[in-house]
């Protein structure tokens, strides 16, 4: 890369944009940052030496172009789709990869622990983060940048800020400063006059104050990066994201600097497509879509949960002016974006900070508000502390929609939501439920907001199942479970999106003489004892289904129950994911491998009925007279 002719620097990034472009219209994916971090990538790789350089691509979603410049851009076409390359820095993909991202904010923390492995191994390499405005947001970030600041590490912090609008003349003025506190001559300059001032007899350490005191008075007013010099960083910037010579020339400076530097890189999303230039938001994760006319790829399907959700909840806010939404920065994702509409002053999006988000609604619910938290699974993850600490220790009434919950598909390892019942149930006082079907979630939300105390709904990506929606909202009697369908020979009892595929297995085990039957759990906890034990007691044996992990999930609060009433024979198996992070690639593809689909539902009950027999004609075998 360094070897490259400036001139050819545009055409370099045309032509990764097109493949961007062509990649992403046809195997979805996020668009609008990877366009607007073209130019930014291509001079860090030339400025830089990666691998040996280390670049930490905070939640790396912008990483396209870096993977296309460090060898994979043969594979490229192969972008989330299963067995092909990750949407996101993957440390087993490429060396290039130093440190796997996925979630935000995490880059400055990580790329500070890389530059004191560094020091403390005598190693000369550089070592660079690319951090978001919007990433800027969450609290970790801001932790990093104090510690680093502190002390004093060499390490390049890149602010890629591609949403801040600077007015026509603070932006002129802060514009040349920017290239003036670039100049390798100021950084002399002003050595040399501090230098020069102490040296004056009897009065110069006194003027060298004064004149620091100035200085400091009017960098409060002029320098836009003076929170980042009092924690301890040199600030370079504002400059254009979009410019190789200005990049170029700011990138050499950071790399003269010994300590903590922050470059501020004023970049444009979606650049170099209208569509998402003009669109950013709408073009951030994409499905498939037309290049020519910008227009989804969309088939006609059912309203999806999150849709079903959001509907709900403005019906609900209409009826009880004590419900409020909260959301970290995934208003549209969420489906909040009707009720910021409909009522603005009672939602609130608190940037990228699940930690401030959730005791952020503690604090609603203790003043007499309904808080409803409506947040993706993996990201609920961020906040764990904060659930346990500061709302279900003082049990108050918050309501948390956690969508994306199982299997997200594409996003791969650092998206899937499929630690969430495992990480909750264990919670004192939280009420844990997952609905069937959208219909189900509409009653579960108005349940949920019935109840006194913490509540955590999980809900599937992507479209319901087609039900019908009831008009007349229901509360859902607290703890108990709905019986599909009866089965003396084995029964499924099946939790959340689960529930469909395990009736399709019933239905195709009754084809083959199988009676099996169907538990819809609804609630995860409490549980419904009561049916799990009539359950145990009148048929062969119970499977359970879940879209979570096995460990601690579902499947293991069926366990824990039937052992502790002494029926842990009852518990044939439990289907449920595997002790490992989960692959990216298409969700139903990615339920029937694990064998969370009505097909493999159905042949875990054969292989379960079919051990159960041979270990009985085992137990027969073993009396006297008998061969």
């Amino acid at each position: 890369m360094s070897g490259l002719n400036p001139a050819d620097l545009p055409r370099l990034a045309a032509e990764v944009r097109e493949l961007i472009l062509e990649t992403v219209a046809s195997n979805g994916g996020h668009l609008a940052s990877n366009l607007g971090t073209v130019e930014l990538t291509i001079s860090l790789h030339r400025q830089f030496a990666s691998p040996e350089d280390k670049i930490v691509w905070d939640v790396g979603h912008q990483s396209y172009t870096h993977k296309i410049l460090t060898g994979r851009r043969d594979v490229f076409a192969t972008l989330r789709k299963s067995g092909g390359i990750s949407g996101y820095p993957k440390r087993a993909e490429s060396p290039h990869d130093v440190f796997e991202t996925g979630h935000s904010s995490t880059s400055i923390s990580a790329a500070l622990g890389l530059a004191q492995a560094r020091d403390r191994q005598g190693g000369k390499e550089h070592v660079v983060a690319v951090i978001g405005d919007g990433a800027m947001t969450g609290g970790i970030a801001f932790e990093a940048l104090n510690h680093a600041g502190n002390s004093g590490t060499r390490l390049i912090v890149v602010l890629n800020d591609n949403e801040m609008s600077i007015s026509e003349n603070v932006g002129a003025l802060s514009s040349y400063l920017g290239r003036l506190r670039s100049d390798p001559a100021y950084f002399r300059l002003k050595s040399d006059v501090e230098y020069l001032l102490r040296r004056i007899p009897a009065f110069g350490d006194r003027v060298a104050r004064v004149v620091e005191r100035v200085k400091d008075s009017l960098k409060y007013l002029v320098v836009p990066g003076v929170i980042f010099e009092e924690l301890g960083f040199t600030y370079l910037g504002p400059v254009d994201g979009h410019n190789f010579g200005s990049l170029h020339s700011v990138l050499q400076t950071a790399k003269r600097v010994n300590g903590p530097v922050l470059v501020h890189v004023l970049t444009r999303k979606g650049k170099g497509y209208p569509p998402a230039e003009a669109n950013p938001d709408k073009f951030h994760g994409v499905g498939p879509f037309d290049r020519a006319s910008g227009d989804f790829v969309r088939k006609k399907g059912n309203p999806s949960y999150t849709q079903i959700f959001g509907r709900t909840l403005v019906r609900l806010a209409e009826a009880d002016g004590r419900i409020v939404a909260i959301t970290a920065a995934m208003l549209n994702g969420t489906g909040l974006d009707e009720f910021k509409r409909r009522f603005p002053e009672r939602c609130f999006d608190v940037g990228i900070a699940e930690q401030h988000a959730v005791t952020f609604a503690g604090g609603l619910a203790a003043g007499g508000l309904k808080p409803v938290v409506a947040i993706y699974s993996t990201f609920l993850q961020r906040a764990f502390d904060q659930v346990i600490h500061d709302v279900c220790l003082p049990d108050l009434p918050v309501v948390f929609a956690l969508d994306r919950s199982g299997v997200v598909g594409e996003d791969g390892e650092t998206h899937q939501g499929v630690f969430d019942l495992s990480y909750l149930r264990q919670l004192p006082n939280l009420t844990l439920m997952a609905p069937k079907d959208e219909n189900e979630l509409q009653h579960m939300l108005y349940t949920a907001l019935q109840l006194n105390g913490p509540v955590a709904i999980r809900y599937p990506r992507g479209e319901g199942v087609g039900v019908a929606l009831e008009e007349q909202w229901q509360e859902l009697p607290l703890g108990r479970a709905e019986v599909l369908s009866a089965g003396r020979d084995v029964v499924l009892w099946a939790i959340g999106a689960a529930v469909p595929a395990a009736q399709a297995a019933a239905a195709s085990l009754a084809e083959a003489g199988i009676a099996c039957g169907v538990v819809n759990a609804r609630f995860v906890k409490p549980l419904d004892e009561a049916l799990l034990l009539d359950t145990a007691a009148g048929s062969g044996g119970i499977l359970t289904v879940e879209d979570n992990v096995a460990a601690g999930g579902f499947g293991s609060a069926v366990g824990e129950c039937l052992t502790r009433h002494g029926r842990g024979d009852a518990l044939l198996r439990s289907i449920a994911l595997p002790d490992r992070f989960i692959e990216h690639g298409p969700r139903d593809s990615i339920l029937d491998r694990y064998g969370i689909s009505g097909a493999g539902i159905a042949a875990s009950v054969r292989d379960a009925l079919s051990a159960k027999t041979r270990g009985k004609e085992r137990n027969d075998g073993g009396k006297p007279g008998e061969a």
